[in-house]
């Protein structure tokens, strides 16, 4: 059986202007062309005629460039939705705590989640997470994500393709299974 047999919703994390300012989330950003992925999967979405939902964080600081005053706050060029396409706003890292997103893929009997978007080990993860709990067959693009370095409890630097991957061995098999975007084409 085809992956879009299982009539799978597309959601789109986060993907926004903000993340483009490497330097404003920590530098050293892996996966540069995670948008561009993001945007070919979205394509593929469309053609197939499968459900799409675009989430985008909403940050109460004035000062952050994912509040809706700052440009930062758009969608990247890559996934700007299409007039008809739900796009469902969070000021929290889970697409599904202040939203309606559950309900509305539960009118939509989807009981599968391909899951893309900005960063890997915050809002992605936090929505990785939920889904799995929530019961949903969950995949997660690996190359359709991407994480910044970190600084660590003690002052220690962690490159971002370490986050990366750290993050998505957690999710790997219990909240989701992890592919790539070949992997997911091969799947479609």
């Amino acid at each position: 059986m085809k992956l879009r047999d299982k009539k799978p919703a597309l959601i789109l994390i986060d993907v926004q202007n903000a993340f483009l300012d490497d330097e404003y989330w920590g530098g050293n950003r892996n996966n540069k062309d995670a948008e561009l992925i993001c945007g070919k999967i979205l394509s593929k979405w469309r053609e197939l005629e499968l459900p799409i939902f675009h989430i985008r964080h909403s940050s109460t600081n004035p000062e952050s460039k994912l509040n809706v005053n700052n440009e930062g706050f758009q969608f990247n060029k890559n996934v700007t939705p299409l007039t008809g396409e739900p796009v469902i706003t969070k000021n929290v890292n889970s697409a599904f705590i202040g939203t309606n997103l559950k309900k509305e893929l539960e009118v939509l009997s989807v009981n599968t989640l391909v899951i893309v978007g900005i960063t890997t080990n915050h809002c992605v993860s936090t929505t990785t997470r939920m889904a799995g709990n929530f019961g949903f067959e969950t995949y997660l693009i690996s190359d359709a994500t991407a994480a910044f370095d970190r600084v660590g409890i003690n002052g220690e630097k962690y490159d971002a393709e370490i986050i990366h991957l750290t993050t998505l061995a957690d999710l790997n098999d219990e909240f989701a299974t992890v592919l790539s975007y070949k992997q997911l084409m091969d799947k479609v």
